[in-house]
């Protein structure tokens, strides 16, 4: 690997160290908070491939995390399943439904392809809502967390080291797709698709490769999602959750993999904190309010997202 390679992973290497050895000695709350952050981080790196990488909008991705976690609690029973078999089920079925999602979507573009990305997030919506097949509108409880020999995801601090890992391998993995030809490629379509198909590339294979990609990263955080909760309803799938996710990516720097990071980190915390009664007082009661104005203001003096703030004070700083 190249010294410029080396230098970039350095700081992800450090935060993941970091977080490894100060896991023991955090409180329950703060294990709880980071966890969801973690897994959240895992969710929108996985739209940051979409988005960011190949500059395709989806406003539907939140199907492809619904039914990760979905797919881990009907296939857990009411005794409990393996990891070894859940979670590669759960990320399955969440790349299966994306593969059909993206093949008939991605034929579409701009607007049209965010009106396609929705309208299936909300048919995979109602089909968890109206059926008995996820529990209905009450959604689903997993009764036994996954374990695997001597993991066992009932222990808060082993589901907080699987999480930690599962974070560590998908920016790994995008960070070597990035570097790829095939990163390459899809950059190209972000930047002018059509000069792309015009030098013999096969734009919708690629598109459609890192679309299946994502859905698999999202059915992930769905798994470790629905294993840290222990219920999943309807509600994962909305779009409001694809919103979100896609909030986070804006807010933490479209095109940078630490920025959807950084977007998941300050997306939790600014939620937390207006939410909390003890630090914001009446206001906690409509915390969403302060959190749109919040963000708005952040997107308004920050374009380019808190990375670009923190290229301003770091100039060779690099994603």
């Amino acid at each position: 690997m190249q010294a410029s390679n080396l230098k970039s992973m350095a700081v992800p290497l450090l935060v993941v160290a970091a977080l490894g050895a100060l896991a023991p000695t955090l409180s329950p709350y703060l294990t709880d908070l980071v966890l969801k952050v973690m897994i959240l981080a895992i969710f929108a790196l996985s739209l940051e491939l979409v988005v960011g990488m190949t500059g395709l909008v989806s406003l539907g991705h939140a199907a492809f995390y619904g039914i990760g976690a979905y797919v881990t609690v009907l296939g857990s029973g009411d005794s409990g399943g393996s990891i070894a078999v859940l979670l590669p089920l759960a990320m399955l079925g969440a790349a299966g439904y994306a593969l059909f999602v993206g093949a008939l979507g991605l034929r579409t573009k701009g607007v049209y392809f965010i009106m396609v990305t929705l309208a299936f997030a909300q048919m995979a919506y109602f089909v968890f809502h109206d059926t008995s097949l996820g529990g209905g509108s009450d959604g689903i409880y997993l009764y036994v967390r996954p374990s695997v020999g001597p993991i066992d995801l009932e222990n808060r601090l082993t589901l907080f080291y699987v999480a930690l890992a599962g974070l560590a391998g998908t920016y790994g993995l995008l960070a070597l797709i990035r570097r790829s030809r095939f990163g390459a490629a899809l950059a190209g379509i972000r930047v002018n698709e059509q000069r792309m198909r015009a030098t013999g590339f096969p734009t919708y294979g690629y598109k459609l490769a890192a679309f299946v990609i994502a859905g698999a990263l999202a059915g992930l955080a769905g798994f470790l999602v629905a294993s840290r909760d222990g219920v999943v309803n309807p509600e994962m799938l909305s779009w409001h959750v694809s919103g979100d996710v896609l909030l986070m990516i804006i807010l933490g720097g479209l095109g940078h993999l630490r920025g959807a990071v950084i977007g998941a980190v300050a997306f939790t915390l600014l939620k937390e904190l207006f939410s909390t009664h003890a630090l914001v007082g009446p206001l906690a009661d409509h915390w969403q309010l302060s959190l749109g104005i919040t963000i708005i203001v952040f997107v308004a003096l920050l374009p380019k997202g808190l990375i670009g703030l923190m290229e301003r004070l770091s100039p060779k700083g690099n994603a």
